[in-house]
């Protein structure tokens, strides 16, 4: 910890980090936290093992629908303060302070530092729904975005703002929030990285108590049961498309394999650290995206030149109408797709917070907001238009898988997409490797973060303890494969989404919380 940190240290505490740890067999872990996060995590899959997994995945749904059905409004308002939140302290004079104080300076190159942002928070998903959601709008495969009639080129348009609205402005803020909270209370407060730290302008030593082990514990079990459920989802995406490519059977078998070898590449990377780990897998991840983007692009050109406006325009024409959730006509659509998402988006948040906050030391408030904001926003612009766009394209045109069946699996959409265009099995091979990369990255950064926060805030945990999460992450997501096929996978989601709800709350605290932290900081030039 730099010297700086002690500064400004916040109120008088006298917590000092990983006080309350427990070192033995290697491993140095934050006692309750550690102990009940992987207690309960045993016993949830102790329950879906014994139970079966239509019946848990019936019951952990209702759950998520009856959660969704009532706290609509929460959700969608909460998601629309995040980002005028952010927006308000960009061009406050808040956004002068330097995270880590006025001497501090960045660790990492701004390339590295954009890469690591987007392939922690968005790059798996952008793969898994790039193609299928704007063409699900498009032809209504469950309800149109603002009840617009299917198949037209007026849905053409709200497909693509739609699309824009779940992966644009909200779900960053709601990541930049968790983010920016994190690193102002560690960096400029020295106070320890976990999520509890946020809380002490409105807890104070409480903090360090059952208070903030709560809210730590429910981090942990956001964070892992987010990253299973990716886990599962991306095995089914690239054994869909292993199987699609090569003529294998893309069966059960394959895809725990194909998360037994994303795991075994995440626990070398997660041993290596953030600057031999994460960081050359980002730099990695975008050079491979970026390259794909390009080909893509060239290849569908007028189709995916075109869409580019097209989606700017529908993204600003909608968001105010996508936004509102009062007297919806669309309300299935509203709670099947954005509430979903925005559900999902803050159940990630400590995890995707947590990682950000712990690459972006010395970046000042208002560079940070708004390079999580913004640079995200645009290249999923691009991103959309061209994948979504083309998509779309060859529906219109009747051409192809997506051409005469529309939307049939979610995982093989993209695949779908490129056979019609030139070197289309190169594409798919590429797409696969892609797919694994990022899952890689997100397996290895999400371990960092538990490590974290189950050892009490401190940053370097040991390396067994960091293999033990890296590991627990791929055996929770190969068991519930193996155990009860896409319904476990699907239960999971639905668990993880439910604890969007709390985190929805602790959201709009934080933010209270951050602005009381922010107003005891000495302005820059003052």
């Amino acid at each position: 910890m730099s010297e700086h940190h002690d500064k400004y240290s916040i109120e008088n505490t006298d917590y000092t980090v990983g006080q309350d740890n427990v070192q033995k067999w290697g491993f140095d872990v934050h006692n309750p936290v550690f102990g009940v996060s992987a207690g309960l995590i045993l016993v949830f899959l102790i329950a879906i093992s014994v139970t079966d997994p239509a019946t848990a995945k019936g019951a952990l749904d209702g759950i998520k629908w009856d959660i969704i059905g009532n706290f609509d409004a929460l959700f969608m308002w909460a998601a629309n303060i995040f980002v005028i939140f952010c927006l308000a302290l960009i061009v406050s004079p808040y956004g002068n302070i330097r995270l880590g104080g006025e001497s501090a300076r960045p660790t990492h190159s701004r390339i590295s530092w954009l890469a690591m942002l987007f392939a922690a928070g968005m790059g798996i998903g952008l793969m898994f729904w790039g193609v299928a959601e704007p063409v699900a709008y498009f032809t209504g495969w469950y309800e149109t975005p603002l009840g617009v009639e299917a198949n037209t080129p007026e849905a053409a348009k709200v497909a693509m703002g739609a699309t824009m609205f779940h992966w644009g402005l909200h779900p960053w803020a709601i990541y930049a929030v968790v983010a920016l909270s994190l690193a102002f209370f560690a960096y400029n407060k020295g106070l320890p990285l976990s999520i509890r730290s946020i809380f002490y302008p409105l807890l104070g030593d409480r903090a360090w108590g059952w208070p903030g082990h709560i809210i730590d514990i429910l981090a942990v079990l956001a964070t892992l049961f987010g990253l299973a459920t990716s886990l599962g989802l991306g095995a089914q995406q690239a054994s869909a498309g292993i199987n699609h490519v090569f003529g294998s059977d893309g069966d059960i078998g394959m895809q725990v394999a194909v998360i037994a070898g994303v795991t075994l590449l995440a626990i070398v990377s997660v041993v290596r650290g953030i600057d031999g780990g994460v960081k050359l897998l980002s730099n990695v991840n975008m050079a491979i995206a970026f390259a794909l983007l390009v080909f893509v692009g060239l290849v569908g050109f007028a189709a995916a030149m075109g869409n580019v406006p097209n989606t700017i325009m529908g993204y600003v024409e909608n968001i105010i109408p996508l936004s509102n959730p009062h007297g919806r006509e669309d309300e299935a659509w509203l709670h099947g797709w954005t509430v979903f998402y925005w559900a999902w988006w803050i159940s990630w948040s400590p995890f995707v917070g947590m990682f950000i906050a712990r690459v972006s030391e010395g970046r000042t408030i208002r560079e940070f907001l708004t390079a999580v904001l913004l640079i995200p926003t645009l290249v999923t612009v691009l991103w959309m238009s061209i994948y979504g766009g083309i998509a779309i394209e060859q529906v219109i045109d009747g051409v192809g898988t997506l051409g005469e069946k529309g939307l049939t699996e979610v995982p093989l959409a993209m695949f779908q997409m490129f056979e019609q265009l030139p070197m289309a099995s190169v594409l798919s091979f590429i797409a696969i490797v892609l797919v694994l990369v990022f899952f890689i990255t997100s397996s290895d950064s999400g371990s960092l973060v538990i490590d974290s926060i189950t050892a009490g805030g401190k940053v370097d945990a040991p390396v067994p303890q960091r293999i033990f999460w890296a590991t627990v992450e791929g055996a929770i997501a190969a068991a519930l494969l193996w155990i009860g096929g896409t319904e476990a996978i699907e239960a999971l989601q639905a668990g993880a989404i439910s604890t969007g709800l709390p985190f929805t709350i602790v959201l709009l605290l934080m933010c209270v919380s951050l602005i009381l932290g922010l107003r005891t900081e000495p302005r820059p030039g003052k």
